[in-house]
């Protein structure tokens, strides 16, 4: 098996460890704000004891997301539910060397056989040793094992569900000794190696709901709270078809005219608003109102421009692409309202885009990241208790 090896060594911050646990919420703004003075994950105080685990395994999910919300590239975001998402599940393993992680197993979607099992290339082993650096393992080995919900290179946040379930795996393993934000900075730590810094996929993951990165350096994020009394519906539309980060970043122009930037601004602005309003209406035209990305894009996704057009006829309050596509989202206040939309998106993607695609009505994810099942350590030649939950 693979393993990767790493040095335990870096400098401490004074910032005590705890419990990864549901974010408060700030009365008015109803956010949250964690900070980071570093982009490199550092170990934690409490770290330098090399931590005993607290449990033989623990699984956790984390939920697919949507990022850039069309205007906010790079720097909003949103979980989804539907149980959209990955799973990671990570062991202590007397046969992996100690302070090591390996891969033992990738399942799931079809195009999972094509991942690495090479931890220092996988989403998921990258975060996993990030965590594992910030908590300072040094005595036990770790065997990870993911399982893909979530297509590659489908704009859903494939790379960010598995880091962040494997960060908070990997956490919780040890008593979940991170706090949220040093667990998006582990689950960071794998984006830059695969897809580039930005945190709009991996933060919704983590912590659920709408997110603002206000910050990179220093890293800032803000949890966005949607009102818990609105109805808030994303379709989710997929095509057989991959749009690599990568390829579709490179699309990204250089040079960015003042009135796009005035425009995009604008409407960035008042995504957030309607956020926090619960405007569902404000939402949809915002995020339809993209001058600077989504036209570079659009044209590289067989019939998106054809799509957008079919959900707002179809009574979408606004439609866009997520993250690098080349899902294209929508959003309305109706499940069954959604659903008639999804169907003349996916009439549109074969019609105009020669593509079959499927169809997922889903609500906002408030919860993110979160331990799916566990194993207690073994004492006193006492069986082992498996908790699901």
């Amino acid at each position: 098996m693979a393993t990767a090896a790493f040095s335990a060594t870096s400098p401490t911050q004074s910032r005590p460890a705890h419990r990864h646990r549901p974010l408060p919420s700030l009365t008015r703004l109803r956010a949250i704000r964690c900070s980071s003075v570093s982009k490199v994950p550092a170990v934690t105080a409490a770290a330098t004891a090399d931590p005993s685990p607290v449990f033989r395994s623990v699984a956790a999910f984390a939920p697919a997301t949507v990022a850039n919300l069309g205007p906010g590239f790079d720097f909003l975001g949103c979980a989804v539910g539907g149980g959209l998402g990955d799973t990671v599940t990570v062991s202590v393993d007397s046969a992996v060397a100690p302070g090591t992680l390996s891969i033992a197993d990738v399942s799931g979607c079809a195009a999972a056989a094509k991942l690495s099992r090479n931890p220092l290339w996988n989403c998921a082993g990258i975060a996993g040793i990030a965590a594992m650096r910030m908590l300072g393992v040094r005595s036990v080995g770790l065997s990870l094992s993911l399982h893909k919900g979530l297509p590659l290179g489908s704009g859903l946040g494939s790379s960010a569900a598995s880091a962040a379930a494997a960060a908070l795996a990997v956490s919780e393993l040890f008593g979940g000794r991170l706090s949220p934000d040093e667990l998006v900075l582990a689950g960071l730590e794998s984006e830059k190696k695969v897809s580039g810094y930005h945190a709009d996929n991996v933060g919704p993951s983590i912590l659920g709901g709408f997110v603002l990165i206000r910050s990179y350096d220093p890293f800032e994020i803000i949890r966005l709270e949607f009102p818990a009394d609105r109805e808030l519906y994303f379709v989710l539309v997929g095509p057989e078809f991959e749009a690599p980060t990568k390829k579709m970043r490179e699309a990204l122009p250089a040079d960015i005219p003042m009135k796009d930037h005035v425009r995009n601004s604008s409407q960035a602005a008042a995504l957030v608003a309607a956020v926090l309003q619960g405007n569902v209406r404000v939402l949809g035209s915002a995020m339809s109102a993209d001058w600077i990305v989504e036209p570079r894009r659009a044209p590289l996704i067989p019939g998106m421009v054809s799509v957008k057009k079919a959900a707002i006829d179809s009574g979408a309050f606004g439609c866009t692409i997520s993250g690098a596509g080349p899902t294209a989202v929508a959003v309305t206040d109706d499940e069954e309202k959604g659903k008639e939309i999804g169907s003349r998106m996916v009439e549109a993607f074969l019609r105009d885009g020669n593509l079959k695609a499927s169809v997922t009505v889903a609500k906002l994810d408030r919860v993110g990241a979160r331990v799916t099942g566990s194993s207690a350590v073994q004492k006193n030649n006492q069986a082992l208790i498996s908790i699901r939950i």
